[in-house]
């Protein structure tokens, strides 16, 4: 009957063991938010529009939303937009902090660097 009495004990401890370990690792909601980087957006010093296409894109979700949220996460760009069936796209930016070098960049690295190729760059500044 001991035996019977140990093994269940053990059975159960095991189990509340097991069981809360994975709760304790998880952050809190506080936790995760003050992890994630957020993008603060001020008003541009030297705000400019540059538009251009992209050859290579082969579909609106995997393509396009990729790298419409690549350039809306870089430093200095205020808005981003990527049309998949113009093959174009339009970035609002700071040229104080963001070059249309860099827009390029960021455009084809977004797949294996040969996949999107930026071209006819049209740079607009704002008044």
């Amino acid at each position: 009957m001991n035996i019977t009495k140990s093994l269940l004990t053990f059975g159960i401890a095991s189990t509340i063991f097991i069981g809360c370990k994975d709760a304790g690792n998880k952050p809190t909601a506080a936790e995760t938010e003050t992890k994630t980087e957020k993008k603060v957006i001020v008003a541009a010093v030297k705000p400019e529009t540059a538009s251009f296409k992209i050859e290579g894109m082969t579909c609106a979700m995997g393509c396009a939303k990729t790298i419409e949220t690549k350039l809306s996460n870089l430093q200095g760009v205020q808005k981003a937009t990527v049309d998949f069936d113009k093959k174009e796209a339009t970035v609002d930016f700071d040229a104080t902090i963001q070059t249309p070098e860099k827009l390029t960049k960021t455009v084809e690295s977004a797949g294996d660097g040969e996949t999107y190729k930026v071209s006819n760059m049209h740079i607009n500044e704002k008044m």
